[in-house]
């Protein structure tokens, strides 16, 4: 796929964005031509400059991971943007709201409209759906009979199951999972931030499951 800074080299990237296209217009299809001449202030990275967003989208689904994130989303929590955003940082194949449909986008940060999204009305019934694709449910949370993240081998294909700012996660979505996991601390605090949290579980499956030698 063509890269502006090899067929652009007085681009500019900066974390703003770039400016209008300079020179000759390419004529390949990824390109969306009003970005072209505007100039790109999107938060994405490089290479998809000037990109149109379907074209974004069809490009990462060539490589996301294989396991998928899930949140319980019954208080309207901030968190679940943050943790949308990060979903799509690690390349997570699709977020799951549980709960309320509606869910606060602005930790999200636009890269919702790059990531798969699909909303489940239940914990029963977002079990049923985990259960039909062959993916075990790993819930993270802090609780009795739970194991340290350190020490726990993550499955390849697997949803990573969280719940909410406070309460953490439901009595009924701690009974789908097949295992529970915990992040281990060393402070006074009794649990980390909900978006944090997440954060540290997506690196932790990259950690065992990306082969970096190949990246």
């Amino acid at each position: 796929m063509p890269d502006e800074t090899a067929t652009n080299p007085s681009v500019e990237l900066t974390t703003n964005g770039v400016g209008p296209w300079v020179g000759e217009l390419p004529d390949d299809p990824h390109f969306d031509p009003e970005l072209l001449a505007r100039g790109d202030s999107r938060n994405v990275i490089d290479r998809y400059r000037y990109w149109r967003m379907d074209a974004i989208v069809a490009d990462l689904d060539q490589h996301r991971h294989p396991f998928h994130v899930a949140i319980e989303n019954w208080q309207h929590d901030m968190n679940i943007g943050s943790i949308v955003r990060s979903a799509n940082a690690f390349a997570a194949d699709t977020v799951h709201i549980i709960g309320r449909r509606r869910w606060n986008k602005r930790g999200a940060m636009v890269t919702d409209r790059y990531q798969h999204v699909l909303h489940h009305d239940t914990v029963e019934s977002f079990a049923a759906w985990a259960m039909d694709a062959a993916l075990p449910v790993i819930a993270i949370d802090n609780v009795p009979g739970s194991v340290i993240i350190e020490t726990f081998p993550f499955p390849q294909r697997c949803v990573l199951l969280f719940g909410q700012e406070g309460p953490g996660l439901s009595a009924e979505a701690i009974a789908a999972a097949s295992a529970i996991v915990e992040i281990s601390q060393f402070g006074s605090t009794r649990s980390i931030n909900a978006s944090a949290a997440a954060a540290v579980t997506m690196h932790a499956w990259v950690t065992q499951h990306v082969d970096f030698s190949r990246q």
